[in-house]
């Protein structure tokens, strides 16, 4: 269970819940792969929690131009 962020941070940034987790899914892939961390602090160790923590900052968004992730 994650404590942060909150479900409901995150569904503020992005539209549902399915989206959430592809692009956190997506963003923690990139993470793992050796992408640029996007914050200067990170509140969890894990990818998984890093990507979030980015959505809620409101550093990874979805392209709107884009249909796939």
């Amino acid at each position: 269970m994650i404590l942060y962020p909150s479900v409901d941070d995150l569904l503020e940034r992005v539209d549902s819940r399915y989206s959430l987790i592809m692009l956190a899914s997506k963003r923690a892939h990139e993470l793992d792969a050796g992408s640029q961390p996007l914050l200067d602090k990170y509140e969890s160790s894990k990818s998984v929690g890093q990507a979030l923590e980015e959505i809620v900052a409101g550093d990874v968004v979805i392209d709107p131009d884009k249909t796939e992730f």
